[in-house]
């Protein structure tokens, strides 16, 4: 059975939490928007996932610097200072009491419409802000077993049609990408970039290692990954020769070891893709967990988000 990147044990604390919309807290159960806002009739908005890790946020600056930067790229006004968005994320977090093992979905959409159309001039009230921490942890089985990735038909498109790069609420393709690969009885879609070569997952961003090198790709047909930028950065410091390139399916299927990266559960280790298992291709070793240098990166970036959870930017 699929062990989606996202499946998680449901937590019953999270019936009662308090969820941030426009800056006032409100009870799960009553926590909604209008069906006129921008996000519900047009996917119009842009979003970050962080994590709650003893008190904090790792890599808070960075997450807070895309979110505006995307907004910017869509000339949509956040309404709010970096500062005090950062504020009533804090306020709604300790409202919760949440300290810890706490997901967040920050979520802003260009405001309510006076009619369902896509111009943005009949947009009648200020960006709609959402915040929404729940207690969710990784299942740890996940690492344990290994995901499995399908390469599916939908690519990652050129950035002249939608820029991958934005973190945006229009996300159909990655969802057609995943419906695919659960269609096929894998976990995450494998997705290729327009010109056949490995772009990313549909949540996750991908890595290989091959030869005691790690790959990834070039970065230009996926979000720029505080994750994924975390890792290369923490492979330079351990001294492990990493390369963002193209490369093919092919590669991928030659690798020695392949993993994927997210805000929500950090590595993730892979043990097949396209029905091929990952492994040196002169091994005839099933798939026995995470290799050496997934190991290695993992621990490392455990402790970084230790180290940069902070509360201000």
């Amino acid at each position: 059975m699929q062990t989606n990147i996202h499946d998680i044990r449901i937590d019953p604390r999270n019936l009662d939490i308090l969820i941030s919309i426009n800056g006032e807290l409100v009870p799960r159960a009553q926590a909604m928007v209008s069906v006129f806002d921008s996000g519900f009739i047009l996917g119009d908005g842009v979003w970050e996932g962080l994590r709650m890790v003893k008190g904090g946020v790792p890599f808070l600056r960075e997450h807070i610097e895309r979110l505006y930067e995307g907004a910017k790229a869509i000339f949509m006004d956040i309404g709010v200072p970096p500062g005090d968005l950062v504020k009533r994320l804090f306020d709604c977090l300790d409202a919760n009491k949440m300290e810890d093992g706490v997901h967040i979905r920050l979520m802003v959409t260009r405001g309510v419409k006076a009619t369902p159309y896509q111009d943005p001039r009949v947009t009648i009230s200020p960006a709609t802000i959402v915040i929404i921490p729940e207690y969710k942890t990784p299942n740890p089985e996940k690492s344990d077993k290994g995901l499995t990735l399908h390469t599916v038909n939908v690519r990652r498109g050129y950035p002249d049609v939608q820029d991958q790069k934005l973190n945006s609420h229009s996300k159909l393709n990655c969802i057609t990408a995943c419906i695919q690969a659960s269609n096929a009885g894998a976990d995450e879609a494998l997705m290729l970039d327009p010109h056949g070569f490995v772009a990313t997952c549909n949540s996750t961003h991908f890595f290989i290692v091959r030869r005691g090198e790690l790959w990834t790709s070039t970065g230009q047909y996926c979000i720029p990954g505080i994750t994924r930028g975390n890792m290369i950065r923490l492979a330079k410091e351990l001294a492990i020769p990493v390369f963002e390139k193209h490369f093919s399916l092919y590669d991928v299927y030659g690798a020695d070891e392949a993993f994927v990266t997210g805000t929500f559960a950090g590595l993730i280790p892979i043990r097949e893709i396209d029905g091929r298992p990952v492994r040196h291709p002169l091994s005839t070793d099933d798939w026995s967990g995470a290799g050496p240098i997934s190991r290695r990166l993992s621990a490392a970036y455990k402790a970084l988000c230790v180290k940069d959870a902070r509360r201000s930017l």
